[in-house]
Order: C-alpha cells, then structure tokens, then sequence
C-alpha cells in the first residue's frame, strides 16, 4: 500500500482503463476520525468506475485479471523519495486480498513495515497537515 509524505502530499484520481482490478483505500492519517478503516471498489473497462484518493490516505491494487492496467491522475509529480509504503498483507488491517492470487510484489513493498511499526517510526502522514495540503490543492 502506497502513500506519499506529507508535506508535500499528493492527491490521485485512479481509474483501470483495462482489465478488472480491486482497488483499496486505507485511512493511514494519524488523528483521523477513520484511521485504520479502508473500503474497496471494482475498476473495470465495463462500468468507469474510478476513484478519488484525498491527500495522506494508503492505495493498493489487486489486479483481477492478467494485462489490467491501472492508470493514475496525480495533483504533483512522482518523486520517489516521497513514496512511502505500508505492507498490504498486514493482517491488522485485515484488507480483502483474494485468498486464491498469489500477490506479485516489488522488493520494496515485500520490504514494507505493517501499520504499527509505521506508525512507530514516525512516517505516517498527520491528519490535519493532509487536510490542510488537500485544501491548498483546490484554492489555488
């Protein structure tokens, strides 16, 4: 599970253009009235669906199909050194990751702390630091 440090933060509008893909959202923002909680939706080519990642908040993907291809709308650009990562089969979180896939996984994210640990190093986003780059995202 993906996120980006905040200050800067990034927002992200995610859409699967090809395929069929699970796609998660996690609520990572210590402080927040919903932390720890995520909610799910289907991306496919069938319906459009697509989703909307507010500032500070974890995402993930389950490909669904071979040759899904995900694509994302970005509010800033990729820097990688703002990237960080919470391990998606974390089983605290308790995330529906279909038990018959065999998750395929970069280093880095097979290398990715659970929520807690996270936590206790200090790199999950604050609340209301997001809430105040999401703000300035759309006042400009």
């Amino acid at each position: 599970m993906h996120f980006t440090t905040t200050p800067p933060g990034t927002a992200k509008y995610v859409y699967c253009p090809r395929g069929r893909a699970l796609d998660i959202v996690v609520d990572i923002r210590t402080g927040s009235p919903t932390f720890g909680r995520w909610d799910t939706v289907t991306l496919d080519q069938e319906h459009f669906r697509a989703m909307y990642l507010p500032v500070g908040v974890g995402h993930a993907f389950v490909a669904l199909e071979d040759e899904t291809v995900m694509s994302y709308l970005l509010t800033s650009s990729y820097v990688a050194e703002f990237e960080m990562s919470v391990s998606v089969l974390d089983p605290a979180l308790g995330l529906p990751i279909p038990g018959d896939l065999e998750p395929i996984r970069s280093d880095r994210d097979r290398r990715a702390p659970t929520l807690a640990e996270a936590g206790e190093s200090g790199i999950l986003p604050e609340y209301t630091a997001c809430q105040t780059a999401e703000k300035a995202l759309w006042s400009s």
